[in-house]
């Protein structure tokens, strides 16, 4: 099954490498989903998903807390697990997909892609008409 959404990154990327050699990020994503409560905020569901490959390693310096992202998750499924309070269970998926769709909530600065000029568009024999449109 594979479930697709925006969701806010909820700390810095982590990126290991497997004992063959395969980088693979991890991911905690934070999908807001429903009606607002009293509070004013919306649900919010976690999973912890993995990124795997060179795109891990190639787009890690741009998946920071807070950073919001359109994401792809496939084989998404219930983990147990045995923590410090004793056995939980949490979502877990495999990212498919994945877009940076804006910055970080709190305004922070980001690493930036390297700007080009956009390229001139072709004149389209309408280039002295004015910009005013009166509708």
């Amino acid at each position: 099954m594979k479930s697709f959404g925006l969701a806010r990154i909820g700390r810095d990327v982590e990126v290991r490498t497997t004992a063959q050699g395969e980088p693979v990020a991890s991911l905690s994503l934070a999908f807001s989903y429903g009606r607002k409560g009293e509070d004013g905020r919306r649900p919010t569901q976690w999973v912890d998903a993995a990124l795997w490959g060179k795109r891990a390693e190639a787009l890690a310096p741009y998946l920071l807390k807070g950073g919001l992202i359109a994401v792809t998750l496939e084989d998404v499924h219930i983990e147990t697990y045995h923590g410090k309070n004793g056995e939980g269970v949490k979502l877990v998926g495999r990212v498919m997909d994945i877009e940076l769709a804006g910055g970080k909530q709190d305004g922070g600065e980001r690493p930036t892609a390297v700007q080009r000029p956009a390229p001139r568009p072709a004149s389209s024999g309408f280039d002295d008409m004015s910009d005013d449109i009166p509708f």
